[in-house]
C-alpha cells in the first residue's frame, strides 16, 4: 500500500467521492471483508460488496486473500493507498493553468501552481510505477514567522533573488542528455487545524 496515491481518471474520482465509498477506503488501511466492513459502517454486506467492487474495479482497492468459510469464499480487501488526492488530469476540460495569469502575489496563481505540482507528480507516480522505477524528487516544507508585513516582504524579495542565483549556477540549456525539472517555491500563511 502506497502512502499516498493520486487518481487521474474522473470516473475513479467520482466513485472515491461517494461518502460510503470514502468511508470504506478510509476503514480499508487495513485489510478487511465485505462482512466485516459491513459491521463497522452499518450497511448490509451486500451493499458493502456492491461498493468494493466498484472502488476494484477503479484501482481503489485490491485484493489481499480469499478465504474459504463454509460454501462462502471470503474476499479480503485492502485500499491501494492509505490516502488519495485527486489529480486535476481527472477535470481534464477545466483544470487550472498556471500559464494563463501568471503572478507571483496571486493566491489563485499559487492554487493554480499547487494543481500543476499535483497533476505532474501524480503523472510521474505513475509513469514510474509502470516502469518498476523511483522519481527523483525535493522537497522541502517548513514554516517561518514574520514580525511585519514588510519582513514578509523582504523575505520573498531575498528568496526570490537566491533561489534565481542558484538557478542559473546549475541550469545547463545544452547539457546533452540532461533532463529538464521544474522548481516551484511557495510562501502563504500557515493554517492552524481546529483543535
Amino acid at each position: 500500500m502506497y502512502e499516498v496515491a493520486a487518481i487521474e481518471d474522473a470516473a475513479a474520482a467520482e466513485a472515491s467521492l461517494d461518502p460510503m465509498r470514502s468511508k470504506l477506503l478510509a476503514e480499508l488501511v487495513e485489510p478487511g471483508s465485505a462482512t466485516s466492513l459491513a459491521a463497522k459502517v452499518g450497511l448490509a454486506r451486500q451493499k458493502v460488496n456492491y461498493h468494493l467492487r466498484t472502488l476494484e474495479r477503479h484501482g481503489l482497492v485490491e485484493l489481499v486473500e480469499e478465504r474459504r468459510k463454509g460454501n462462502v469464499t471470503e474476499r479480503v480487501m485492502q485500499a491501494t493507498a492509505a490516502s488519495f488526492v485527486i489529480s486535476p488530469t481527472a477535470l481534464a476540460a477545466v483544470q487550472p493553468d498556471p500559464a494563463r495569469s501568471p503572478d507571483r502575489l496571486s493566491a489563485r496563481w499559487l492554487l493554480a501552481l499547487a494543481a500543476q505540482l499535483v497533476r505532474d507528480v501524480g503523472t510521474l507516480i505513475t509513469g514510474a510505477a509502470k516502469a518498476q522505477k523511483k522519481v527523483a524528487t525535493f522537497a522541502i516544507d517548513g514554516e517561518v514567522r514574520f514580525a511585519s508585513a514588510a519582513d514578509r516582504a523582504a523575505f520573498a524579495e531575498e528568496l526570490a533573488q537566491c533561489v534565481t542565483s542558484l538557478v542559473s549556477k546549475y541550469h545547463d540549456e545544452s547539457a546533452e542528455g540532461g533532463r529538464d525539472h521544474r522548481l516551484i517555491v511557495a510562501v502563504h500563511p500557515s493554517v492552524k487545524k481546529a483543535s
